[in-house]
């Protein structure tokens, strides 16, 4: 018996628009009327998600920045896995002598040396997710979206850490590190990062890594926090796509792949669903809770 979901949105809860479907909504309101909780497991900050379901009219608990920061239904703050302040600055040195382009997420923001390779980098990411769109049509829906650029341009990421933290949004939760070549152009980074501390890096789409403390990943932020609820493993189910979420699609009892899932994703999981594009997470969750109903009535 399913008695928590958790979902990943790029890629998965969202289609290749940015946009949540009325069948994914609808669906997860009658998994919460059924008596399961949805949870949401994102890469983003809370600034670039919460809102987000909260549009929807989709009150549910999170995860964010891939487990860096753990919040209840009611918003409250229950797990907190900021990278360490010199950790982070060596990171930001060796990015970049290498030249590449990222970006410092804190509790509160993202933060940015330049926006407009931003809003070009995340062009790219729905070119990914969606090939009928030229890249000249994704960079005017990349600037139109609020979520997208709702970020703070600052002149130095070295700067910006060392001012005096006088609130906990200040800490360096996560580094976003992008490179439109796909993922082979970070194979020798990531090995030059994992010498600098234990991390953990992850992908969200092929032309990202995302680098975060080692205790922050989606299945053990996860784990915890079913079991705060007494909820059971096999009473979990987790739907995602990419890299980032592996952790919690194998600590879940039941692991859901989208149909545009990378195959790593797909091998794992139990089943696999529909794309993020035919409502993919619609079809999962009514797979769900016929399932349940099956098992009620035996």
């Amino acid at each position: 018996m399913i008695k928590l979901i958790t979902c990943d949105l790029d890629g998965t809860l969202l289609n290749s628009s940015m946009e949540i479907s009325d069948a994914n909504v609808q669906a997860i309101k009658r998994a919460q009327e059924n008596g399961i909780e949805f949870m949401v497991a994102s890469g983003r900050a809370p600034h670039e998600s919460q809102p987000m379901l909260k549009e929807y009219g989709i009150d549910c608990s999170f995860i964010n920045l891939n487990g860096g920061l753990v919040f209840d239904t009611a918003g409250n703050l229950i797990v907190k896995n900021p990278l360490k302040l010199e950790t982070a600055k060596k990171i930001c040195r060796l990015l970049k002598k290498e030249g590449f382009y990222f970006e410092l997420v804190t509790s509160n923001h993202v933060y940015s040396e330049d926006l407009s390779q931003r809003i070009t980098n995340v062009a790219h990411l729905m070119v990914e997710l969606n090939p009928m769109l030229t890249f000249k049509e994704a960079v005017l829906v990349s600037a139109s979206k609020p979520a997208i650029v709702s970020i703070q341009q600052v002149p130095s990421y070295e700067d910006l850490m060392d001012e005096p933290v006088d609130e906990p949004g200040t800490e360096v939760m996560k580094i976003l590190v992008f490179d439109s070549r796909g993922q082979y152009a970070f194979t020798d980074v990531i090995k030059k990062i994992e010498e600098i501390d234990k991390l953990s890096i992850t992908s969200s789409a092929a032309d990202n890594i995302e680098i975060n403390a080692a205790d922050a990943q989606k299945g053990q932020s996860l784990l915890d926090y079913a079991a705060a609820k007494g909820i059971k493993r096999e009473e979990i189910a987790a739907i995602g796509d990419n890299l980032n979420d592996e952790s919690m699609i194998q600590a879940a009892g039941t692991g859901v792949a989208m149909g545009n899932a990378v195959p790593q994703i797909k091998t794992i999981a139990s089943f696999v669903t529909k794309s993020n594009n035919e409502d993919g997470v619609a079809w999962a969750i009514d797979k769900i809770i016929a399932d349940n109903q099956k098992e009620q009535d035996q």
